[in-house]
């Protein structure tokens, strides 16, 4: 009674149970990119989830996932070309007096 609260379904071939690792994988890759310092590295690491989010929902064919999880890779991927071509800056805060 309690998985089938929480999971309604389980993963019954050993393609679905690569999928839920996938998005599992994916989760925690998008959440741990937050806490990364280097900005590069972070946008990897986020593009990396999201791709890992896309395939979950391209699974279960979720239409509204898939353009949240796409975009995020999009953003990701975009910010990182930015980087490296050195585009990317951070505008300096004013000085406080």
């Amino acid at each position: 009674m309690l998985l089938e609260n929480l999971l309604p379904q389980l993963p019954k071939t050993s393609f679905e149970i690569f999928v839920w690792v996938i998005a599992l994988v994916g989760t925690i890759l998008v959440i741990y990119s937050q806490f990364v310092e280097k900005e590069n590295r972070r946008d990897e690491i986020r593009m990396i989830g999201a791709l890992g989010l896309f395939i979950y929902a391209y699974s279960i064919f979720n239409v509204v996932f898939m353009i949240a999880s796409g975009g995020i890779f999009l953003a990701a991927f975009i910010e990182l070309i930015e980087i490296l071509r050195g585009k990317h800056v951070h505008p300096l805060p004013p000085r406080q007096p």
